[in-house]
């Protein structure tokens, strides 16, 4: 290091300790670094670069730290265009002294995603470095002159010296070397986990002779991911961990919570929530919802997990970040196992059938990572649970009413589908999945089965174990139904459950977002006539229009309602989901069953059903 970084780390011979000395004046602010360089790009339609942020932590590419960007590419060939920025990124590594960071890059239909490692102290700086070489690469493949890049190269050289954080670096490799997480923003820094963290102020970051690591520890964590089910599976998690008498957190794209107490509202299914559960120092056991999105956009919060979960993988939110597939889907919810120490557990789904075939493709890595499999399944013969309990591999599956763990050497009966209340005696197949999944998933993190029998067999489909989840309501003898379930898996799955309950009349509520196309507009429409409603509301979403007009969506439910047979007199429309509710608690009556899927204004109409 050179008197020019902002800090430097100078050894005292008489002290036997590092003496970090700042100079304020050269360190740039987060709003300062975000805007520190506008780097050009070609004013091109062919080789776009569509974004370029931040990777803290691991993700659908690799576990490093660094930046990512997402490149749209029309007429080049792939190829050409990955070797030319390799080219480039080499270029600029050297030029900035980043010779021993690393690169990746993922090709996709139509573009590619462009990865540098880079120091966790440097990471906006990771974002000009990576503009730069596709700069100087776009410049090339279009035959344009790459303008004032010897200077360029020095404006990031100043931003890199002016971001740099020596003891931030410092403290990383001494919590690598006690053995304890590692977790940083632009806030601040904390290492271990919840009753065995510390948490530290960004800008006073403690010597590692000065922090006490006896009493920093990691606790049990559980990363649990998919396309449905993943709020269900941390909070049913949530319940057996409480039933064992610890102090559970979660985080989830409702809230994050320790204990009773909810820390704050809003979607915490990212990184950011991760940070703010694992600080709270009455923490003792973590159960972490991973999104999609937080997985592409940031990266993933740790490192050292002890358990992942993948519940499913399905068609949705396809066609960002390069992820335009659904095996494009699963490569990226599989992420998580990147998260994991050697000796952890991660549970998947053995009747999704591309997730089987992608674990399959990644058994060298995930053995090489030192992390184990455990398989659940709604079928006792499925090849993966077969194969696991001809092993002596932990795994859990269905029988007939039973659901049965194998420890790897004894079989358990958990407990029937008769005593887990979310299973509806069975009919709700996809949270028997859900409940097996917990089963594992409360194993690999220590907790007893005796644990996971109480945690399954109190938690409710209600508003306040599982918001939006199946909550179900009497209505003056009417049973209603409201759920969440807004992509074609999960809509299809909830209603399927819902045609199998008794009933005398049946009444289907939807409204959807304005972003699908009408394409996908009528085949969540489609999925949910599996109901054989015999009258449908069909309500406005005012606040997901997302650049349609009022009445567009709708008309596209309606079509598709009229095309699925239902006559013309047996639908209604309604201006928003609150007052779709009032119509249909108009119609109800004794013996009839209602299914509300609500896109918005969850609480409003739990209100409307409870009074």
């Amino acid at each position: 290091m050179t008197a020019e970084y902002a800090w430097r780390g100078i050894r005292k011979a008489t002290t036997n300790r590092v003496e970090w000395v700042s100079n304020q004046s050269l360190r740039m602010s987060v709003e300062e670094l975000e805007d520190a360089l506008q780097i050009p790009q070609p004013a091109s339609d062919k080789l776009v670069l569509e974004d370029c942020r931040r990777l803290t932590g691991p993700g659908l590419l690799w576990e490093h730290a660094g930046a990512i960007a997402d490149v749209r590419v029309v007429g080049f060939n792939l190829d050409a265009v990955e070797a030319c920025w390799i080219k480039s990124i080499k270029h600029v590594f050297a030029a900035v002294g980043w010779e021993s960071e690393r690169w990746v890059v993922r090709q996709f239909e139509n573009g590619l995603n462009l990865a540098i490692s880079a120091p966790i102290d440097q990471l906006y700086s990771a974002i000009f470095v990576v503009q730069t070489a596709w700069y100087i690469t776009a410049s090339e493949l279009l035959r344009e002159p790459a303008r004032e890049v010897a200077n360029l190269l020095q404006s990031v050289r100043d931003v890199m010296q002016r971001e740099a954080r020596p003891e931030l670096l410092v403290l990383q490799d001494a919590a690598r070397q006690h053995g304890v997480d590692f977790v940083a923003d632009d806030e601040a820094v904390s290492l271990g986990h919840g009753c065995g963290s510390q948490v530290w102020d960004i800008e006073a970051l403690p010597e590692p002779a000065g922090v006490d690591w006896d009493r920093l520890h990691d606790l049990p964590v559980a990363m649990i991911t998919g396309t449905n089910g993943k709020s269900t599976c941390v909070r049913l998690s949530a319940a057996v961990a409480r039933a064992s008498g610890c102090v559970a957190g979660f985080t989830s794209t409702d809230y994050v919570c320790v204990g009773d107490d909810i820390l704050d509202r809003g979607d915490y299914s990212g990184p950011g929530g991760a940070r703010m559960l694992l600080r709270d120092p009455r923490l003792e056991i973590a159960l972490l919802e991973v999104a999609r999105g937080g997985i592409l956009r940031r990266g993933l919060a740790l490192k050292r997990a002890q358990a992942g979960l993948v519940t499913n993988v399905a068609a949705d939110h396809l066609g960002q970040y390069g992820v335009n597939t659904v095996p494009e889907l699963t490569e990226a919810k599989f992420a998580v196992f990147r998260t994991l120490a050697p000796g952890a557990t991660l549970v998947l789904n053995a009747d999704d059938v591309g997730l089987v075939d992608y674990a399959r493709a990644q058994s060298v890595e995930v053995r090489e990572r030192g992390v184990g499999l455990c398989w659940f399944s709604l079928d006792s013969e499925r090849a993966e649970v077969a194969n696991a309990r001809a092993s002596g591999t932990p795994c859990a599956w269905l029988d007939r009413e039973q659901l049965r763990y194998f420890d790897g050497g004894v079989t358990h009966d958990v407990c029937s589908v008769r005593d887990v209340p979310i299973t509806m005696d069975g009919a709700a197949r996809y949270n028997v999945q859900n409940s097996l999944a917990v089963i594992c998933l409360s194993q690999a993190l220590g907790l007893s089965l005796d644990d996971a029998r109480a945690g399954l067999a109190n938690f409710q489909s209600n508003p306040d174990d599982n918001p939006g989840r199946c909550n179900e309501f009497d209505v003056r003898g009417a049973r209603v139904f409201v759920d969440f379930a807004h992509n074609p898996h999960s809509i299809a799955a909830v209603a399927d459950t819902m045609k199998n309950l008794p009933a005398r009349r049946r009444l289907l509520m939807l409204g959807h977002a304005g972003d699908r196309s009408d394409e996908d507009i009528r085949g969540l429409t489609a999925g949910a006539f599996t109901l054989n409603p015999d009258r449908v509301v069909i309500c406005e979403v005012p606040e997901y229009l997302r650049g349609r007009d009022v009445g567009e969506v709708s008309a596209v439910i309606r079509a598709e309602c009229l095309q699925q047979g239902l006559p013309q007199d047996s639908f209604s429309l309604a201006d928003d989901p609150l007052s779709g509710a009032g119509q249909a608690l108009d119609w109800l009556e004794p013996g009839d069953l209602a299914l509300l899927l609500v896109y918005s204004q969850r609480d409003e109409i739990v209100d409307l059903l409870e009074g």
